[in-house]
């Protein structure tokens, strides 16, 4: 890497430091120069592909969504040069205070995102059936089976999933980031939020951003501030004509929403804890489970789910989590 930005790039380094790693093979360090300050992402070719990094920030550089400028590429290696937004994202700024001025900024890029029209954000895959599908296996291989050992309950598994498939299958469809939370959003001086981690975006369900920010895995608000929030959102894009439903239709396609993308990260935690042995993640799975069962409890059809997570799963994976913690304590 830094063969690469001294002699191909020709930069001067005066430092380089770990900047985050996130769920994914991805690293990112900051680099210091005496032109300034940027991000060096190291995507190994072998793991991560960058070809989608690139084509989604040139779609959305294009239409003034505010992402990262990519400086410099080096595919081969897995290598870009970035511009660099800071180290304090929304989850380091979040409390009772700063809450609605940031998620109000949240809120209009969000919107900025999901104006792109089909046409404009040609080339991304959709959300379809078979993906859908494919996530909703991380829950019950990795959470279910692989982290608790409990077989998994077909018979009300199967009507989660069709529930939740159907209901995501005939929203309107908009462009998804698919990490749409505190963690990617980047506090900046001007134009903030700097939008990162975009790289998986698709073509999908209206409800799908909203709810992964209203209904962060890192940070929980009380429902009826998210239910504001979300009413408010509501209107926001109804008045603009990008949707045309009920706001309990709505509603519901935002509940079912936020279900199927809290069994996927319980899932993705659990498998980053097991294959890639980064235990950080577990303690999120409660707040993250607490989302899924709270919608279970409201809706007569998924009761009989939430009822198995409630007796069989929760207190196993209790004491899953206290005895990774127990581990980890003991290692430290």
């Amino acid at each position: 890497m830094l063969d690469w930005l001294e002699n191909d790039l020709l930069l001067t380094i005066s430092s380089v430091e770990l900047a985050s790693s996130d769920a994914s093979f991805r690293r990112y360090f900051r680099i210091k120069t005496p032109e300034g300050s940027y991000i060096i992402m190291d995507a190994p070719p072998e793991k991560e592909n960058t070809a989608s990094f690139i084509n989604v920030a040139e779609i959305l550089t294009h239409y003034q969504v505010n992402v990262p400028t990519i400086f410099h590429k080096n595919r081969t290696e897995g290598f870009l040069l970035l511009e660099d937004f800071g180290s304090v994202c929304f989850l380091d700024a979040l409390n009772t205070d700063t809450a609605t001025d940031l998620y109000h900024a949240a809120f209009d890029a969000l919107y900025q995102l999901q104006s792109l029209t089909a046409h404009q954000v040609q080339g991304l895959p959709e959300y379809d059936m078979p993906l859908l599908q494919k996530e909703l296996a991380i829950f019950t291989d990795w959470f279910l089976q692989a982290l608790l050992d409990i077989p998994v309950p077909y018979q009300q598994w199967d009507v989660v999933c069709d529930q939740l498939i159907n209901s995501a299958l005939e929203q309107p469809k908009v462009c998804v980031h698919r990490d749409f939370h505190s963690r990617n959003l980047m506090v900046l001086e001007h134009d903030s939020p700097g939008i990162i981690d975009f790289q998986d975006a698709v073509l999908g369900p209206v409800t799908y951003d909203l709810v992964s920010l209203l209904k962060d895995c890192y940070i929980a608000w009380p429902a009826g501030q998210v239910d504001t929030w979300m009413v408010s959102y509501y209107n926001r894009l109804l008045n603009a004509k990008l949707i045309d439903c009920s706001l309990y239709c709505f509603t519901r396609w935002f509940d079912l929403m936020g279900l199927q993308r809290h069994l996927k990260a319980i899932g993705i935690f659990s498998r980053l804890h097991l294959r890639d042995g980064k235990s950080n993640y577990l303690p999120d799975i409660p707040r993250t489970l607490n989302y899924v069962l709270q919608v279970c409890a409201f809706y007569p059809e998924l009761k009989s789910f939430g009822a198995f997570l409630q007796q069989q799963v929760l207190p196993e994976f209790n004491q899953v989590l206290l005895s990774v913690d127990t581990e980890l304590k003991a290692k430290n």
